[in-house]
Parts: C-alpha cells; sequence; structure tokens
C-alpha cells in the first residue's frame, strides 16, 4: 500500500476541523465574508514609541535606592507593621525613655532600627565605590587621596557603628 500524501492528510485536517473553509455552516461562511466584503481594515501607521535607555547613574541611584529598602527591612516593616520606634518607663523617675533597638530580639525590628542599619550597610558600599574611583588613573593625585580618605573612612565608621549596633541588640555578643 502507498504512503499517503501530505496532501491527503490535510483535507482530512480541514475536515475535522470546523473553523477552516471546509465548514458546513452557512452562518459562519455570512459572518466570516460578509463583514469584510463591505468592510476593508484602515492603513495604520503607528510608529513604535522609542525608548531610551537610562544613564547609568540613574541605574545606580535606582540599585542603590533598592538595596537601601532591602537591607533595611522593608518587607518585614510592611508585613509585621512595628512601631517607630519604642519606649520603656524608667523605673527610679517614672518617665518613658525612647529605644530604638529592639533589645534581646534578633528577628524583630523598630523601623528606625532598620533604617539606621541599612544607612551603615549603604554608607560602607558608598565607601568601596569611592575606593574604586580613587584608583582611576586620569585623575589628579590630590583628588585620589580625597577620594581614598572619603572611603576608607566611611568604611570603618560604617563598620564601627554597624557592631556598635549588634552590640545594643545583641547584649553578649562577641563578649
Amino acid at each position: 500500500m502507498a504512503p499517503k500524501s501530505s496532501d491527503s492528510q490535510s483535507n482530512l485536517l480541514n475536515q475535522s476541523d470546523p473553523t477552516t473553509n471546509g465548514s458546513i455552516d452557512p452562518v459562519f461562511h455570512l459572518v466570516r465574508i460578509l463583514p469584510y466584503s463591505v468592510l476593508r481594515a484602515p492603513r495604520l501607521r503607528l510608529k513604535l514609541p522609542s525608548l531610551s535607555l537610562p544613564s547609568p547613574m540613574t541605574v545606580f541611584s535606582l540599585v542603590l535606592l533598592t538595596y537601601f529598602m532591602v537591607v533595611s527591612g522593608i518587607v518585614y516593616d510592611v508585613i509585621v507593621e512595628p512601631p517607630g520606634i519604642g519606649s520603656t518607663q524608667d523605673p527610679v523617675t517614672g518617665t518613658v525613655r525612647p529605644i530604638v533597638f529592639m533589645s534581646g530580639r534578633v528577628n524583630g525590628q523598630y523601623i528606625i532600627e532598620g533604617l539606621s542599619s541599612g544607612f551603615m550597610f549603604v554608607l560602607g558600599g558608598i565607601g568601596i565605590v569611592l575606593l574604586d574611583l580613587a584608583l582611576d588613573k586620569n585623575r589628579a593625585k590630590s583628588v585620589k587621596v580625597s577620594y581614598a580618605s572619603a572611603g576608607v573612612s566611611s568604611i570603618v565608621f560604617s563598620y564601627v557603628m554597624s557592631m556598635l549596633f549588634i552590640r545594643i541588640k545583641i547584649p553578649a555578643y562577641l563578649r
């Protein structure tokens, strides 16, 4: 027996598929042909909008802002809705004192605590960027020294403050 040709296979598909021209429904033919015999599709000359790429500084700023929001715990703040700052009552005088760090709770934070910690992390990252800028050979030596000293000082300051934050948060940490 000879193999069937592709034409006979396509005829079988046309007969089984009601959406093709081989349909026996007269209403289908009227709906399919009648509007297009009177109407024609308009010629549209639409221009696609051209999007220009953002500048590298814009991208860097958005990445830095996103990093700040992530390390500050914005997701935690939105889900849990902690207070902005805590308070405790002084047992001797009875006055209410503000507390910035939720001491003893590693998994909890006040909003100001998260923002200040996130700022210290971003400050350390900016210090690394300043150190990278200090390595540019096309800059004057005084500018390179300024970038390097600002970078080192911001990294050291952010490290010292982050360790202080951790010691306030966890009193017996690294002792």
